[in-house]
């Protein structure tokens, strides 16, 4: 997940550039909700701004206050809008040549994080209170990394154009084997501990099996009836999947 108005180079006969956050989709998960994850919500952006905005929305998931409201929702039988806001309490540094696409945060001060660009990708361990890159993985050149997330011990990531993805050893990145998914595309990915749940980029919302990478159900996100395209980063919280919409031209 990426933010601004920095837009990534697409591939000839592509029209998807950089993945910046519009609203927000909240969607009941099709599965029992586990205690309080870890991820702290938000974008994150290049500089101290960045892990500012990626801490804000984790206020929001703590506080939960009358605020602006979510573009889009799934369309589902006794869901209501909700309203919510956040604070700012805290700014941490962060790499701005990074071009962020997934991020997590892993506890010990700890942030897991999967980069972008062409020739520039790359799976990192990063130290929060100093922004600091312990561990940097360069993936290949022609591999365009996104969205990741923590399952155990094994970091999942997907890849933009791509039905290829990667799974990691989150203490020893050069353990890593690859796998290939059904979804159209790769953009988020995120997990409640048990299964994963992705997006392409289109409407739909991907729950997918943790071990064969299998598709185990799809839905259509929807709001007042009408499908919402670009859902993008994904995170899970309190039994519920969020998504960024990546911005309409």
């Amino acid at each position: 997940m990426s933010v601004g108005s920095r837009r990534r180079p697409p591939p000839p006969h592509h029209h998807r550039r950089a993945m910046t956050p519009a609203s927000s989709v909240s969607v009941p998960a099709p599965v029992p909700a586990p205690p309080k994850p870890l991820y702290l919500r938000g974008p994150v952006i290049a500089g101290a701004v960045a892990l500012a905005a990626f801490l804000l929305l984790a206020a929001a998931y703590a506080t939960r206050r009358a605020g602006s409201p979510p573009a889009a929702l799934l369309s589902h039988p006794a869901v209501s809008t909700r309203f919510f806001s956040f604070d700012l309490v805290r700014e941490y540094p962060h790499d701005p040549a990074a071009f962020t696409q997934g991020i997590l945060y892993a506890g010990n001060d700890t942030l897991f994080e999967s980069t972008g660009l062409y020739g520039r990708s790359s799976v990192r361990k990063v130290e929060l209170q100093t922004g600091k890159v312990l561990v940097n993985h360069q993936m290949d050149g022609d591999v365009f990394g996104e969205g990741l997330t923590l399952l155990g011990d094994r970091l999942f990531q997907v890849t933009w154009l791509k039905n290829d993805g990667f799974i990691y050893d989150r203490h020893n990145f050069s353990k890593c084997t690859s796998f290939t998914h059904k979804m159209r595309d790769g953009w988020g990915l995120a997990t409640d501990g048990k299964v994963l749940f992705g997006s392409d980029g289109t409407s739909m919302l991907y729950k997918l099996d943790s071990k064969s990478l299998e598709v185990m159900k799809v839905v259509t996100v929807k709001y007042h009836g009408n499908q919402v395209p670009y859902l993008n980063e994904l995170e899970y919280i309190d039994g519920e999947v969020w998504a960024n919409v990546w911005q309409i031209a």
